[in-house]
């Protein structure tokens, strides 16, 4: 809500793709997180466990984590285009572009997760009802199911992970030149401190971008190991499930920190986060003075 506000000084393409990507934070903490995890706990048996209901939550945790992690690659190859291809930045760089490439991809990765509901039947019968997802047997032996899912894997998180370390590396090496050059021209020396409004926001935007980036990178990190069974020749028993259980929330973590790094990086985005804090405060001292 903060940031749809336009308040935070930052451009309508990059605000644009800050709100895509909390909203699909948002979704992966109430689909996964919630409807999932906190439930199964407290919650073993109920109307979410009927198959069908199942089967659609596990539809919309797989769309929210593609939204969310490819939210996230968008964002990033904006930032590359406007810091490394200044030519291109005027057409691309635009909320109107923003908005349609953000619209287009969500489209096509809810589209593409559709099948994930034709993948369990019902574990149990109680009183008529199917309850509970199990994978069906066709799901790892059939050949169009396999194909799929690798499909899926490589999608998510793969691709997103080596793009999004590539786009990072060109971006500090495109800055960096950039930062010498202007150094150059301006003919500044170690020992002088001229001020470089141009580089100050460049280093801004450069330290959101890597925060989201790093984040992503390191967070997934585990369970992009643990879907290419890197180190599965060290860990045995419980070990491995301790090691998946942890990739699993550390994949899960990264989808609640967005929020921590707009408050870190963003002064003007912690301006109003205190502002909407101290609002129904204020509303209520008035009201008890009035």
């Amino acid at each position: 809500m903060i940031l749809s506000q336009g308040k935070c000084s930052l451009t309508t393409c990059t605000t644009r793709y800050l709100v895509a990507m909390a909203a699909a934070d948002l979704l992966v903490i109430i689909s996964e997180v919630i409807l999932r995890q906190l439930r199964f706990y407290y919650y073993p048996l109920c109307f979410l466990d009927i198959t069908p209901v199942c089967s659609v939550i596990n539809v919309l945790i797989r769309a929210s984590i593609d939204c969310s992690v490819w939210f996230t690659v968008t964002f990033t190859f904006d930032r590359f285009v406007s810091f490394c291809c200044h030519k291109l930045k005027t057409n691309y760089c635009t909320g109107k572009n923003a908005s349609a490439i953000l619209s287009t991809t969500g489209i096509l990765l809810c589209l593409k997760n559709v099948p994930w509901y034709f993948r369990f039947e019902p574990k149990k019968m109680i009183r008529n009802i199917p309850f509970y997802c199990r994978n069906k047997r066709s799901y790892f032996t059939d050949s169009r199911w396999i194909g799929f899912s690798s499909f899926a894997v490589a999608l998510t998180p793969l691709v997103p992970f080596v793009f999004i370390v590539f786009l990072n590396v060109l971006t500090i090496a495109r800055i960096l030149f950039t930062s010498r050059v202007r150094k150059g021209l301006r003919g500044q020396r170690k020992e002088e401190r001229q001020s470089d409004p141009e580089m100050k926001s460049r280093i801004k935007a450069v330290t959101l971008l890597f925060t989201i980036s790093g984040n992503f990178i390191v967070l997934w990190l585990l369970y992009v190991l643990y879907i290419l069974d890197v180190l599965d020749p060290y860990f045995k028993g419980d070990d491995y499930e301790i090691f998946e259980q942890v990739g699993y929330m550390l994949r899960n973590v990264s989808c609640c920190t967005n929020t921590l790094i707009y408050m870190v990086t963003l002064s003007k985005f912690r301006a109003q986060f205190k502002r909407v804090l101290k609002y129904p405060v204020s509303r209520i001292i008035e009201l008890v003075t009035a």
